[in-house]
């Protein structure tokens, strides 16, 4: 039996105003974590490119841990943003095995005669590295995703940054041959963080599985 409904009608009205307002507050949502995320990458660029290079405003306070406070944020974001893509074991199991690499890493950086300090030239051919294989990986996507070439390149930024920790660590200590200034707390603290924040992400890379 076929029935002909009519705009008239109240209850189909309010069906079909329901429909409308529930599809363009998704079309809003997602545009509003759009824009979010690329301003909070703008925010996290500006914000870093303060502390990283004027050192003058790193080191007036309040000025630097208000500067720290919205480059965390904004960095927290987007970490946030780019984990709800994978499953929450993996995500768990990742900061799992991050935070194990980094207390290793600090316990041996504050007890080891090996001065990581001396070995930025190392560091700075590495992450030359990582840049080329970034821009080859960047023309191979769009042919086909190649998963163990991924994981090669996850793996190779895993360790640089296990490096960077190690590195950054021992600048922070004062007792090797490159040492920061305890006026540069602020800066030490950003490098650290960055350290553990690129260390989890190239974990999610080798480890995280994709929602369902």
């Amino acid at each position: 039996m076929q029935v002909q409904f009519s705009w008239d009608d109240a209850q189909i009205r309010r069906v079909f105003i329901r429909k409308v307002y529930a599809i363009l507050m998704l079309q809003l949502l997602v545009t509003l974590g759009i824009v979010a995320l690329f301003t909070f990458c703008l925010t996290f660029l500006a914000t870093y490119i303060a502390l990283s290079c004027c050192g003058d405003l790193r080191r007036q306070h309040p000025t630097n841990i208000i500067l720290l406070v919205i480059f965390t944020l904004s960095l927290a974001f987007i970490m946030g943003f780019m984990s709800s893509f994978y499953n929450t074991k993996s995500v768990m199991l990742c900061v799992g095995i991050t935070a194990l690499v980094c207390l290793s890493v600090t316990l041996f950086s504050f007890q080891s005669k090996v001065d990581f300090t001396s070995c930025q030239g190392v560091l700075f051919c590495m992450c030359m590295s990582m840049l080329f294989c970034a821009i080859a990986l960047s023309i191979l996507v769009p042919f086909g995703y190649i998963p163990w070439l991924h994981g090669i390149y996850a793996t190779m930024g895993a360790m640089l940054f296990t490096l960077f920790l190690a590195f950054d660590t021992q600048l922070l200590i004062g007792n090797k041959r490159y040492t920061l200034s305890p006026e540069e707390y602020v800066y030490a603290t950003l490098n650290i963080y960055l350290d553990i924040i690129y260390l989890f992400s190239f974990m999610l890379a080798c480890f995280g599985g994709g929602r369902e």
